[in-house]
């Protein structure tokens, strides 16, 4: 049961991210998606005129009928149209699904793209809006929900605050050790040092200087927190036939896993042990891989304790032996253990939900061998995970080069 493998990733566009005190104005998000779109096809060397499927994340322009308006306006007449809403999870989710229907038979070649760049106002008199969930952390705001209702009037709310507990409840159950976790920042720093158009490329970065960075929700400091940029990124998803004659080498989507059992971590059966459990043992007994084959692997990164979780429940080490596994490994991609080889959220930037495409776009770049400075040595395999909320939405990837 499963994919089989036959549909591959063979284009992708990443967007050099821009700070958002710094970012240059931007056209609708419609404007974006079609520009990453145009980009992500120029890279695979395929034309416009194959794409019959669509997956997209939410628009600027519209709050309904979003894969249509997206087909609409790039003139695709999509046998496909799927809109993705997990968070960080979402680009994940975007790839599995394109591969399911590539595999289907549905589609032929499959656009994911997630735009995250500001748009240009049309008056000054009519700004665009913020809406509420802006301001109560991407939260289910809205009365009826339970989060509106039982949560947000206390204060629980935002990604800062419950992180911060679930790295207090690591510590208190297993221990803690802040120079392991920052050791996680600057091994991704220095991938990040040697990738073309990271936030971080100039800046190395030290132990002390993460320690020594003000602790938002302790015990995380400020540089184990993504630093919000704007950008964008898209892939290309095509059938082995397509495959064969596009520009690139075919990353095929060999297996994955998605578990969303909750919406805020107040109902969660335990804090410490995530979804990606179970995403990532469906992915790797889809694939029939192992993780020990995993060449390179590209975790989501929005704060370290999120990495720590992730690495012991998709079985990379024991529980609670995260710690262990993080001290005594090279995370660099020189190292013994390959991780976030492009700097990660937390060394590249996070453009938005684009930051979850950049775990995608980071595997694909090595298995394709165009990771520059930064490339692992004979990279075929990679694992790649998302990560939606506080912890609630997760999914995996398995890919494989030829």
């Amino acid at each position: 049961m499963g994919l089989r493998g036959e549909a591959a990733i063979v284009g992708y566009v990443e967007l050099p991210p821009e700070r958002l005190s710094k970012a240059t104005p931007a056209p609708f998000t419609l404007e974006q998606w079609a520009e990453l779109g145009a980009a992500a096809l120029a890279d695979a060397g395929l034309p416009g005129d194959l794409v019959d499927g669509i997956v997209t994340t939410h628009l600027g322009e519209t709050e309904i009928f979003v894969p249509s308006t997206v087909a609409e306006y790039l003139g695709v007449r999509a046998n496909f149209a799927e809109l993705v809403d997990l968070g960080g999870a979402s680009a994940a989710g975007m790839i599995w699904r394109a591969a399911a229907a590539v595999e289907l038979g549905v589609c032929d070649v499959v656009l994911c793209a997630i735009p995250a760049r500001y748009i240009t106002p049309t008056s000054e008199k009519k700004p665009k809006p913020l809406s509420d969930a802006v301001f109560f952390g991407a939260s289910s705001n809205q009365y009826g929900s339970p989060q509106a209702e039982f949560e947000i009037p206390y204060g629980n709310l935002g990604q800062n605050g419950p992180y911060g507990q679930v790295a207090q409840r690591y510590a208190a159950t297993y221990g803690y050790d802040e120079r392991t976790m920052a050791k996680l920042v600057v091994d991704q720093r220095f991938n990040a040092n040697h990738t073309d158009g990271a936030i971080w490329q100039h800046t190395p970065l030290t132990v002390e200087e993460v320690l020594a960075s003000p602790v938002i929700a302790d015990p995380l400091h400020m540089l184990e927190i993504v630093m919000p940029c704007v950008g964008g990124a898209a892939v290309v998803v095509a059938s082995a036939e397509v495959a064969a004659r596009a520009a690139n080498r075919p990353v095929w989507v060999k297996g994955f896993g998605e578990q969303v059992p909750f919406k805020t971590p107040t109902y969660a059966e335990d804090l410490l042990t995530t979804p990606i459990v179970r995403a990532a043992e469906t992915a790797f007994a889809m694939s029939g891989l192992g993780r020990e084959q995993m060449d390179m692997v590209s975790i989501y990164d929005c704060y370290t304790i999120t990495v720590l979780l992730s690495l012991e429940d998709a079985g990379f080490c024991e529980k609670g032996k995260g710690m262990e596994f993080v001290s005594s490994h090279d995370l660099t991609f020189r190292g013994d253990f390959p991780l976030n080889t492009a700097g990660g959220q937390l060394g590249f930037g996070q453009a938005g939900n684009a930051g979850g495409m950049h775990h995608v776009c980071d595997a694909t770049r090595q298995i394709m061998g165009r990771a520059g400075a930064a490339q692992v040595a004979d990279c075929h395999r990679a694992f790649v995970s998302g990560n939606g909320g506080i912890l609630s939405e997760q999914t995996a990837l398995v890919l494989e080069g030829d």
